[in-house]
């Protein structure tokens, strides 16, 4: 059995980075640091207890779920945790220093569906902590975002503050697909500042963001289109061809006007139908996103993407389904918290930059959970720590500097005090 017990957060991520979780399927990782916050005195909520399970967005197929389970067990996740969590990931995890104010940190924890480089070009090839699994990568340093956190709660197992802290180690970020799961629980019911983090971004390492700002709200759509086969040579008359469909849809989405009260995207990332070159295609699918500054925005796109999709159909006669695979929304930080994380990293040594407000480019669900709480009369950033990273964020080549872990511990745990000491 694997345990994290005495291993450092280099090390830590490094055995992250070896064995990389796609979204909902994060059960070694998650039974992992359990077990680590449970030594440490933390109280625990796993799986279905952490999230809304009924809420969750773009769920692997129940066989997907169960391998990844078995996976997870073969790997030396704990048995004791693997077990309670079911077929829910995730964990939150609280513990009470003094009488003063509730505190959330919340880091990701999920891998990408991608490959990752495994030429000597590529650091963890070359030092032996590359994937093990070669369809999977933490391509976007959610593998330093759970050692951080592990580190976080260590730093506090040492010198507490007064206050209590709550950790989220939240499933599924990419897609948009765990953060609004986690925030329709009453976990955040109580906590009066939260923190959210991430590594990289194209900062340097020393480089630490007071707050990202207003990113992008995003929803993910996954659309079929059902047509009916019919051998291309033969009696092509005889067939309803749902890849002509869904060509006359894509066309037409990348067509949407974009609009004049703020930014606007839309992108197809995937497309699949699987039938032979004289085979009139009976079903295609493709993996749609849209984006807008805010929600209103948003919807707009969500709505013109509908229509397209409904009409492209209807062109050629077939059928069609569309369901949600992931969303996000947008936020703003409270400047507040924003200086105190900017006077917290004037204090750590290796920091050599403090920024303060920064717009942020893409989309995040971490958005769902600054929201629940902002709502509830509480106060949130979104904290950059910079990482160095050598190739863009979701490539095959990237990686961090780990010299950025105990930065970001060191930053993180300095901002919870003073939060704890000014609310």
């Amino acid at each position: 059995m694997t345990t994290f017990d005495d291993r450092s957060l280099v090390e830590i991520r490094r055995d992250l980075h070896r064995h990389p979780e796609e979204g909902w399927k994060e059960f070694r990782t998650t039974a992992l640091v359990a077990e680590e916050l449970d030594r440490l005195g933390f109280d625990l909520a796993l799986g279905a207890d952490a999230v809304n399970a009924e809420e969750r967005l773009g769920v692997p197929s129940d066989d997907e779920i169960a391998a990844a389970r078995e996976r997870a067990r073969r790997e030396g996740a704990p048995e004791e945790y693997l077990d309670y969590m079911d077929d829910v990931t995730g964990l939150v995890a609280s513990k009470r220093y003094g009488d003063g104010p509730t505190i959330g940190v919340r880091v990701d924890m999920d891998a990408l569906a991608r490959s990752e480089a495994t030429d000597d070009d590529h650091r963890p090839a070359r030092e032996g902590f590359g994937s093990t699994h070669p369809t999977e990568m933490h391509a976007c340093g959610h593998d330093g975002h759970t050692a951080i956190g592990v580190g976080i709660a260590r730093a506090f197992d040492a010198e507490g503050f007064d206050g209590t802290l709550k950790l989220f180690f939240q499933p599924a970020e990419e897609g948009g697909r765990g953060g609004k799961p986690m925030s329709e629980t009453d976990h955040l019911d109580d906590v009066d500042a939260l923190l959210a983090l991430h590594l990289g971004l194209d900062e340097a390492t020393g480089t630490i963001v007071g707050g990202y700002d207003r990113p992008l709200s995003n929803a993910k759509i996954d659309v079929t289109f059902d047509g009916e086969p019919a051998h291309a040579g033969g009696a092509p008359n005889e067939g309803r061809n749902a890849l002509q469909a869904m060509s006359t849809a894509i066309q037409n989405l990348y067509a949407i006007p974009r609009h004049a009260d703020g930014k606007t995207r839309i992108n197809v990332g995937q497309v699949h139908a699987d039938n032979a070159q004289n085979v009139i295609c009976e079903e295609a699918r493709m993996r749609v996103e849209v984006r807008g500054e805010d929600a209103d925005l948003n919807d707009y796109m969500m709505a013109k993407a509908d229509r397209v999709v409904e009409h492209a159909a209807g062109m050629h006669d077939v059928d069609f389904d569309t369901s949600l695979y992931g969303m996000t929304t947008t936020f703003e930080n409270d400047q507040s918290v924003v200086e105190t994380v900017m006077d917290a990293a004037e204090t750590v040594e290796a920091v050599d930059q403090v920024c303060g407000r920064s717009p942020f480019g893409g989309s995040e669900d971490a958005s769902f959970l600054v929201r629940r709480v902002q709502e509830n009369g509480g106060v949130a950033s979104y904290v950059g720590i910079g990482a160095s990273n050598p190739a863009g964020h979701h490539t095959a080549y990237f990686d961090i500097e780990e010299e950025s872990l105990d930065i970001g511990v060191d930053v993180i745990t300095e901002s919870v005090r003073r939060l704890a000491d000014d609310l």
